[in-house]
């Protein structure tokens, strides 16, 4: 990992600053009223769920994955296991809000109490323990390292994680951990469940929200994984970053006296006299250009983060 190609930093630096002012601004405002923070939370942890489940091939939707989680209810023509699947997931995420304490970046335990819930009464033989056999996995570029290595290549990734040697900021730290736990997929199942909540408590114990990635972006997710895997970083990159964006958008609009109003990039281009066309807008939204976020298929913005990027332009020049 020491080899890491890190070419895509150049490109990416410019993002990265911009999620730790973010970051900066919303720890300005910390700690949060309880009431809009426990229903961030609260919709956050729906969201998490049913997009790290619907990743996986489970088929409640959003609005089914709430009425599980919040009101209790069995969904009609949907198996036990998927209903499992979205009441571990919570449970795993209430525990990963408890250990975001704890000072030590990242342990071995943590992530294997982690996927012990996950796998809690569906596969209950393999939850919380490391597999002992051979995997594939389905459209991958890549066949998993032999179970007996597993151990050994998870201790240097925790090493890797915990002394930092190529000094990577956090996003980084935490995508590259990200993609190389996939790789060596130490369990029989629920890896990629797993991964994303770790993933998700290295960055919470530095103060960031979770980064979310969403059902919609699961190719390119994919993609960015097998380009990871040939020491391509960028595509990954920049769908964490575009992820962690996201969140803090979320929590930074709940703040008193936000004055942004972020809109569907068709709309503000009706609404504002902007130097650029709609299509022009959206690709500097997809390729992290801009303070942008998506939901579902849409892809929001401000029209300061167009002026931002109008004057950071001509100031290049």
């Amino acid at each position: 990992m020491e080899n890491l190609d890190l070419t895509y930093r150049e490109e990416m630096m410019p993002f990265f600053e911009r999620l730790e002012m973010k970051l900066e601004q919303l720890k300005k405002h910390r700690p949060l009223p309880s009431m809009a923070l426990n229903k961030i939370r609260e919709a956050l942890t729906v969201e998490w769920t049913y997009n790290s489940n619907s990743i996986e091939g489970n088929t409640l939707s959003l609005r089914e994955t709430q009425m599980v989680l919040q009101d209790g209810i069995t969904i009609k023509g949907k198996s036990l296991r998927e209903h499992f699947e979205a009441k571990n997931h919570e449970r795993a995420i209430n525990l990963l809000y408890k250990l975001v304490d704890d000072q030590k970046i990242i342990s071995i335990h943590e992530v294997l109490s982690l996927h012990g819930l996950v796998l809690n009464s569906i596969e209950e033989e393999f939850a919380g323990r490391l597999r002992n056999g051979g995997v594939r996995i389905s459209g991958a570029n890549f066949v998993p390292p032999n179970a007996l290595k597993v151990s050994g290549l998870l201790d240097d990734l925790f090493t890797f994680v915990e002394t930092n040697p190529l000094n990577l900021n956090i996003i980084e730290l935490a995508t590259v951990f990200h993609h190389r736990f996939v790789w060596i997929h130490p369990f029989f199942d629920g890896n990629g469940r797993t991964v994303r909540l770790a993933m998700n408590l290295l960055l919470m114990k530095q103060g960031f929200p979770p980064a979310i990635i969403l059902t919609n972006d699961r190719i390119k997710y994919y993609t960015a994984l097998n380009d990871a895997n040939k020491g391509r970083y960028g595509k990954l990159m920049l769908l964490m970053a575009q992820a962690l964006e996201r969140s803090l958008n979320i929590y930074l609009n709940a703040l008193p006296g936000n004055t942004l109003e972020y809109t569907e990039i068709s709309n503000l281009v009706e609404e504002e006299n902007l130097p650029y066309g709609q299509e022009y807008i959206s690709l500097l939204a997809r390729t992290g250009k801009i303070d942008a976020y998506k939901e579902g298929r849409n892809w929001l913005t401000t029209k300061k983060a167009i002026d931002d990027y109008v004057k950071n332009r001509k100031r290049k020049r």
